[in-house]
């Protein structure tokens, strides 16, 4: 039999990971198949458990269910530990569900691609899921400082406390000038808004990235080059990042993520057009 995965999601409809993982199948010379499924709101755990016990070997998970997943696991990651959210669920040999979270590595892994991580300061925007799941991957990357802001100051404090020496939550009027890098893990691109942030943290040299990616430039990406950063990112290469990680994870072999994302860029293009 085929071995099974999938990623779960509601919606899942837009999801680009049976794609991206097919690819890496296809590169790998891997046999397996891989699904999109829409998990009811109300019955995460059900959906996931069903699949498991048809066989499945291993799944991600995405938007909203990646707290509920961190719930579901016999063990855990230090990275899923750390971010209280799983992205992909592993079935060990002995039936138990593992638990880890890739967002961080692809992160890294996206941003190394463009600058030296070790010494930057760094302003991480956002405190939910998106953002505790990438502190651990930055910090052991040697990012020099990261400061975190959020509309709501206790949220970016709870994050702060994970490692308080590299970590601190400002407020608004606290913010620095001229951050080295600016990571936006808000979703406020998905509604064409922005993070009510000052122009004064970008400065020439600064590298700007939208968790968020499309078709188009993102909002954020777009207010970032208004006021001259070095460059802006966005979460495409994050995504394939993340996922050729879960495969390994899976499979025991690491995929090329350059052809993939390619690929993905080309067809976003063409959705652009």
């Amino acid at each position: 039999m085929t071995d099974s995965y999938a990623v779960f999601g509601n919606p899942i409809h837009h999801s680009k990971s049976p794609a991206i993982h097919a690819a890496f199948a296809a590169q790998t010379g891997q046999t397996l198949s891989y699904q999109a499924i829409l998990a009811p709101i109300d019955d995460f755990s059900g959906s996931v458990t069903a699949f498991f016990a048809a066989g499945g070997m291993g799944a991600n998970v995405t938007v909203p269910f990646k707290e509920q997943a961190f719930q579901l696991c016999d063990e855990l990651s230090q990275e899923a530990e750390t971010a209280a959210a799983v992205n992909t669920l592993i079935k060990l040999d002995d039936g138990r569900i593992r638990g880890d979270n890739t967002d961080g590595y692809g992160l890294v892994a996206d941003l190394s691609r463009y600058l030296t991580l070790k010494d930057k300061k760094v302003l991480l925007l956002g405190a939910g899921g998106a953002a505790r799941g990438c502190l651990l991957s930055l910090l052991a990357a040697g990012v020099g400082h990261i400061d975190i802001y959020n509309r709501t100051y206790s949220k970016a404090e709870v994050l702060a406390a994970i490692a308080p020496q590299q970590l601190q939550a400002l407020r608004r009027n606290e913010l620095h000038e001229g951050y080295d890098l600016i990571i936006n893990s808000t979703s406020a691109s998905l509604h064409g808004e922005l993070p009510d942030i000052p122009v004064t943290v970008v400065a020439n040299h600064s590298y700007c990235y939208d968790m968020m990616y499309s078709a188009h430039t993102t909002a954020f990406n777009r207010w970032a080059a208004e006021q001259g950063a070095a460059k802006i990112l966005d979460g495409l290469g994050m995504l394939v990042g993340q996922a050729a990680r879960s495969f390994y994870l899976w499979r025991g072999v690491m995929p090329k993520v350059e052809p993939v994302l390619e690929s993905l860029r080309q067809e976003l293009k063409g959705e652009a057009s």
